[in-house]
């Protein structure tokens, strides 16, 4: 009982503070909850790892290793085919996580979160009168211009 009444003082304390600092909106104050976002995050980071990363990883390693057998790409003297390798599985990693951004994104907004984008920015997403009345219809707050 102690939990629920501290989480309802901390939500109201949020909201004051969001009122306060301008970027309140009555529309847009849904409640998210952190726990389901981590478990996507989290699911996102494996699954992108095991369905994309290690796969594309492997396979750009066993390729460059091919090529180097078969004479295509040349092996460093001092250290072999280890730097080459190393690269291409690094290069695939990267690739193979950032092709399963999109996945995520959809993930993501199936639940109603868009943390992606510099358009998903956390305001006021609506033109209320509230918010009009803070920012103005450009979104920026009204404030009177200097005298200088």
């Amino acid at each position: 009982m102690s939990s629920e009444t501290a989480q309802s003082k901390f939500q109201a304390s949020s909201q004051q503070q969001n009122k306060q600092s301008g970027l309140h909106c009555p529309i847009s104050d849904a409640h998210i909850d952190r726990k389901e976002i981590e478990r996507i995050s989290r699911e996102c980071r494996n699954e992108s790892f095991w369905y994309r990363g290690l796969p594309l990883s492997l396979g750009s390693m066993l390729i460059t290793q091919g090529l180097i057998y078969n004479g295509f790409l040349s092996s460093n003297p001092r250290f072999g085919s280890l730097p080459k390798i190393a690269f291409a599985g690094a290069f695939g990693l990267a690739i193979g996580t950032m092709s399963y951004i999109r996945v995520c994104q959809r993930k993501f907004q199936s639940k109603g979160v868009c943390p992606f984008g510099p358009e998903h920015k956390r305001h006021c997403h609506h033109t209320c009168k509230e918010c009009e009345a803070n920012f103005g219809s450009n979104g920026r707050e009204n404030s009177k211009p200097s005298a200088s």
